[in-house]
C-alpha cells in the first residue's frame, strides 16, 4: 500500500464496495468498526467520510497490520490486530462502549488466496496450511492426518456440503497410513478419484472450503461476533455483513431475522417479534451485472443490512 492509503492492488477492490458504504449511513462524527480490514479498501472509503469520527479496524493477519500503517497518520484510525470474535473486549480496551456502525466482509481475501504458501487455493503447489492467523496451531494437514474418519465425514459433509463425504473420509484415513498429507498436491491426488466427472474444480473447492472453515473456526467466530453486535451498536446504528457461502449467510440471516441462529422468532404478548436488530430492505443485496463481469468473486456474495432498534 502506498503512503496515501490507497489499496494494495494485490488485495483487489472489495466486492460491492459502494453498496457497503451506503448501507452504513455514515455519520461524519460517528464511531465505526471494520471487522475485516484486509487491504484497507473499506477502511479508506469510511475514513473519507469521517470528520471528527473514528474507525477501529480488526484483522489478525500480519500483512494486514503492515497495510494499516498507511492510515495511522489520519488520527481517525486504530488498527486492532485480533480476530473479530473479540469485538467487545477490544473496544472496551480502547474505552468504547457503543459504535454507530459495523461492517464485516467474511470472504477470504484475494491476496490470501493468491499466496501459494498459505494453502488456500488448489491452483498452487504449497503446503496444506490454511491458517488466516499464522500464529494458530491447527493446519489443514493436521486435520487430514489426525482427525478420525467420523470427524472428517462431519466437516466435509457440513462445511463443504460434499455428497460423498463419508467415502472420501474413509479414503483419506486409509491413505495417510502409508503417507502423511503435507501438500496441496497430496490431497488433490486423492480427490481426483472422487470428484464428479467434469466438476473437479467445484469438488476441490468444496473440500478446501470445509478444511478452511475448520482450521479457522469460521462459523463459530461469526456466531460469537454476531451475539456481540446488539450490545455494541448504538440505537439506530447499522450492521452490514457480506457473506460468500450459504453457511455464513444463514447465520447472518437468522440472527438478523430472529435474534438467534435456529428455531422460530420469539414474540411478545402482543405478537411483536422480539429481536435486537431490524432488517433494512426486504431482499438480500447482490452484485450488479456490471460488477459480475469485472469480478468473479462477486457471484456468490450476499449483502445483508440491519439496524439496531430501541431498547
Amino acid at each position: 500500500m502506498n503512503n496515501n492509503g490507497e489499496n494494495n492492488q494485490e488485495y483487489h477492490t472489495p466486492v460491492m464496495l459502494e453498496e457497503c458504504i451506503q448501507a452504513l449511513k455514515i455519520n461524519p462524527k460517528g464511531i465505526y468498526v471494520d471487522l475485516t480490514f484486509g487491504g484497507g479498501g473499506h477502511t479508506k472509503r469510511i475514513l473519507d467520510q469521517l470528520e471528527e469520527g473514528h474507525l477501529y479496524a480488526f484483522d489478525q493477519d500480519e500483512e494486514a497490520s503492515q497495510n494499516a500503517k498507511a492510515f495511522e497518520a489520519s488520527g481517525k484510525f486504530t488498527f486492532v490486530q485480533a480476530n473479530f470474535r473479540y469485538l467487545k473486549r477490544y473496544l472496551r480496551f480502547y474505552g468504547i462502549d457503543k459504535v454507530d456502525g459495523i461492517l464485516g466482509d467474511f470472504g477470504v481475501s484475494s491476496h490470501q488466496i493468491d499466496e501459494p504458501n498459505r494453502g488456500f487455493s488448489t491452483r498452487f503447489h504449497g503446503q496444506l496450511d490454511m491458517r488466516m492467523d499464522q500464529s494458530g496451531e491447527l493446519t489443514a494437514a493436521e486435520i487430514l492426518n489426525g482427525y478420525s474418519e467420523r470427524e472428517l465425514h462431519k466437516i466435509f459433509g457440513i462445511y463443504g456440503e460434499v455428497k460423498n463425504a463419508k467415502t472420501l473420509a474413509g479414503r483419506i484415513v486409509s491413505e495417510r497410513v502409508n503417507k502423511k498429507f503435507k501438500t496441496i498436491d497430496d490431497l488433490k491426488q486423492v480427490l481426483e478419484a472422487y470428484a464428479p466427472r467434469g466438476k473437479y474444480a467445484k469438488y476441490y473447492a468444496q473440500v478446501f472450503q470445509a478444511l478452511r472453515i475448520e482450521v479457522n473456526e469460521e462459523l463459530k467466530v461469526i456466531e460469537e461476533m454476531l451475539e456481540q453486535v446488539p450490545d455494541v451498536l448504538n440505537t439506530g446504528g447499522r450492521f452490514v455483513a457480506m457473506s460468500y457461502h450459504s453457511l455464513e449467510d444463514r447465520l447472518v440471516k437468522n440472527f438478523i431475522l430472529k435474534g438467534k441462529f435456529s428455531g422460530e422468532v420469539e414474540k411478545d404478548f402482543y405478537g411483536n417479534m422480539i429481536r435486537p436488530l431490524e432488517p433494512v430492505g426486504k431482499k438480500v443485496i447482490t452484485a450488479s451485472g456490471e460488477e459480475l463481469e469485472k469480478n468473479n468473486r462477486a457471484r456468490s456474495a450476499k449483502l445483508r443490512v440491519a439496524e439496531k432498534i430501541g431498547e
